[in-house]
Order: structure tokens, then C-alpha cells, then sequence
């Protein structure tokens, strides 16, 4: 999945010298909104390299998990459609030049409201879009577990329907979503992924939550534009290995749930957790069950000296330190409401000393919180 909200709490991608733009679609592509100042730091937000693509996107994008609504097997709780509206504005107001959605994020709702937001901006203005497939579910049982499921019929079909809900001719960036378990060999997968580019139907083209054996077979059939792995303070295996391999290839990164799904913001406790929608996907997985969630709160209380000295909150300085590794193009950062964006969009500007990343690092160890690397180099 992807993406962290601070209600409590909460892709990537490319220009390939190999892509064929398709026809006219290169009248679609959405020129990046003028990035706008922060509202505590007062510098614009900055951007990075995405890749070898050729593109720079703004560090920080906005994530549209939540924003898929209630009633499905991985949902945040009820959303209302006109604060997802809202709250895109706001980022796209801040400067952000990005949002990541998928097709299972609500059963196609997120797509269908981020749609409805870029039909509302004329195309110079709209942010680029992400979004995944190779999810299926169950319209008539919602609430069942999708399937892993990237063999190329699946994956144009889906890609289709996201081009038809989001209302554009071409996808920014598609990704495979979660590797494949229904059989099918990544290489066929992966090369339906190229057709989709060539025909123009798709600009960039990328995963998530692909190990570095499967991206090595990627490799052999086409260039892996992005990855997006999940990287936060608690989960941080990713920077031993992924991101090495990342580099090596100029694939860009973009990381999600950099706020570990609400649990380092600055308000999340044990009854926000109580207080949680029943059919709140967090309810029912072990990050979020008693033993892990102290270890994890307690991390996030290590925070908030720095984020005393920064002025700023937890959820920035956890975010900041998922932009301090090398190689990260940006982080997906999720909101319900225009509020939330404000309690991190500090992260974009926020820069850890050595002295915090050592205070960070002991942190960690003191707690025993997550697996992985403990320090940006």
C-alpha cells in the first residue's frame, strides 16, 4: 500500500529516453504548479531528480490511500469526498507536484476523486499522477483481501480503468503494486508494462514493494523508472539494500508511510487507536497491537526535542529523516484534511543535524522499534 495520514496519524517515477510519448499526449502533460512557500519556514519547496528520468518532482507528495474512503478491506474509516477535494487543493497550493493513488484504494474511489480534483484545474496547474495495479478485489465483497495478480491481462485491463477514472489519456507513473502471486513470471509482466508505454498509455514505469531480485529480472526486459519502498524509522530494512540498488540504476524512490500509518505523529496514543473506525485496517495488524505500538510511541517521543528545536512537530522529523537518505527522491505523505498537510509540510525544508541523526540513532537502539539500518549515512 501507500500512504501515512496524521489523523492521528496516514510511488515513483520518470522520463526514459526509450519512452514513446503517444501521439498527442504530450499536450496532457501537466506542467508543475510554482512551488509555494511553507507556512513556518517560508522557503518553497524543494525538489529532486527523479531517477534517470529527466523530471524533478518536490520532496514531499501528497498520498491518496485514505482518500479511497470506508467499506473495503484495507480502508482508513469513512472519508468525505469534498475534504479529499479540499485538502489536494491545499497541497497543490503548497507546491506539492504530486499525488500517489492506486486502484484498490477504495475499489477505484480514490481514483475517481482525484479525477474529479484535476478536471477541476486547468492541465498547466494539475500535479503529476501516480498510481498502482495488480490488485484485484471483490466488488461483491469488498472487505475480502485482494488478490496479487500482475499477469498482463490483468494489468492492461486495470491500467484502462484507471486512465477512465482519473479522466487522463496517460498515467504519469503506473506501478505494480505488490509482487505477483498468481504464477505469472515477472518478465511477462513487466514487458506487458513496457507495451503500456510504448502505446502511450503510461509516461513512466515502476513498482512497489519489489525486492532487488525481482527488479534484477525487471532490469532484463526494461528500465525500472521508480520503486517505492516502504521506509520510516520503524521500517527501514529498505535502506540496506534497495536503495543501494537504486542508485545504481538511477531509479528514482519514493517512500511511503514515512509517518509509519499515524504511529510517529505527534497525537497518536493508544486510545486514538480505541477510537479507531471498525473496519480501520489498523485495527487488525500487529504494528499497531500493544507490545509494538509502545516501542513505537516511545520512538516518537525521542522526537519531540528535536522537533522542539526545529520548531516544527514529530511527523515532520520523521518524515525529514526518510528525505535524509541518500538516493530518496521524495516521500508520500498522507492527509484527510488541509489541517494535516500543515502538521508536516515543514519536512520538505526541515534539515536533521549530525548531532540530531546520532540523537535519532540511539533512539532506536535504546527502543528495540522496527528493523534495519539505524542512520542515513
Amino acid at each position: 500500500m501507500s500512504t501515512d495520514t496524521t489523523t492521528s496519524a496516514a510511488g515513483a517515477p520518470a522520463d526514459r529516453p526509450d519512452a514513446q510519448p503517444g501521439g498527442h499526449h504530450d499536450a496532457q502533460l501537466p506542467h508543475r504548479p510554482e512551488a509555494r512557500p511553507s507556512h513556518r519556514s517560508g522557503l518553497p519547496l524543494p525538489s529532486r531528480p527523479l531517477g534517470a528520468t529527466g523530471e524533478s518532482i518536490s520532496v514531499l507528495g501528497l498520498g491518496a490511500w485514505a482518500i479511497g474512503g470506508g467499506g473495503w478491506s484495507f480502508c482508513w474509516g469513512p472519508q468525505d469526498d469534498e475534504a479529499s477535494l479540499a485538502t489536494m487543493r491545499h497541497a497543490v497550493e503548497f507546491g506539492i507536484t504530486w499525488i500517489d493513488t492506486a486502484g484498490v484504494y477504495g475499489c477505484g474511489h480514490s481514483e475517481e476523486v482525484v479525477g474529479r480534483f484535476l478536471a477541476g484545474l486547468p492541465v498547466a496547474d494539475r500535479p503529476l499522477v501516480f498510481t498502482k495495479g495488480g490488485l484485484s478485489w471483490d466488488v461483491a465483497d469488498p472487505m475480502a483481501t485482494p488478490v496479487r495478480d500482475s499477469s498482463p491481462a490483468v494489468i492492461r485491463t486495470q491500467c484502462e480503468d484507471s486512465l477512465r477514472r482519473l479522466g487522463v489519456e496517460r498515467i504519469d507513473l503506473y506501478q505494480f503494486h505488490w509482487p505477483d502471486e498468481s504464477g505469472v513470471p515477472v518478465e511477462e509482466s513487466w514487458g506487458e508494462m513496457a507495451r503500456l508505454v510504448e502505446e502511450g498509455k503510461v509516461r513512466w514505469a515502476g513498482v512497489s514493494n519489489y525486492g532487488v531480485d525481482l527488479l534484477d529480472r525487471c532490469e532484463t526486459v526494461r528500465h525500472v523508472d521508480t520503486v517505492q519502498p516502504h521506509l520510516s524509522l520503524i521500517e527501514r530494512d529498505a535502506a540496506a539494500d534497495l536503495l543501494p540498488w537504486a542508485r545504481e540504476h538511477r531509479t528514482g524512490v519514493i517512500c511511503y508511510s514515512p509517518m509509519e500509518s499515524g504511529q510517529l505523529t505527534d497525537t497518536f496514543s493508544r486510545e486514538r487507536r480505541e477510537a479507531l473506525a471498525g473496519d480501520d485496517w489498523r485495527r487488525r495488524v500487529p504494528p499497531f497491537a500493544d507490545a509494538a505500538l509502545a516501542k513505537n510511541l516511545a520512538l516518537r517521543d525521542a522526537l519531540r526535542p528535536v522537533a522542539e528545536r526545529h520548531g516544527s512537530t514529530t511527523a515532520a522529523v520523521a518524515v525529514a529523516w526518510v528525505l535524509a537518505w541518500d538516493g530518496v527522491s521524495g516521500a508520500i505523505v498522507g492527509a484527510r484534511s488541509p489541517g494535516q498537510i500543515d502538521g508536516w509540510i515543514d519536512a520538505a525544508t526541515l534539515q536533521l543535524t549530525d548531532e540530531e541523526l546520532d540523537e535519532i540513532a540511539a533512539a532506536v537502539r535504546a527502543g528495540g522499534a522496527g528493523s534495519g539500518p539505524e542512520r542515513p549515512a
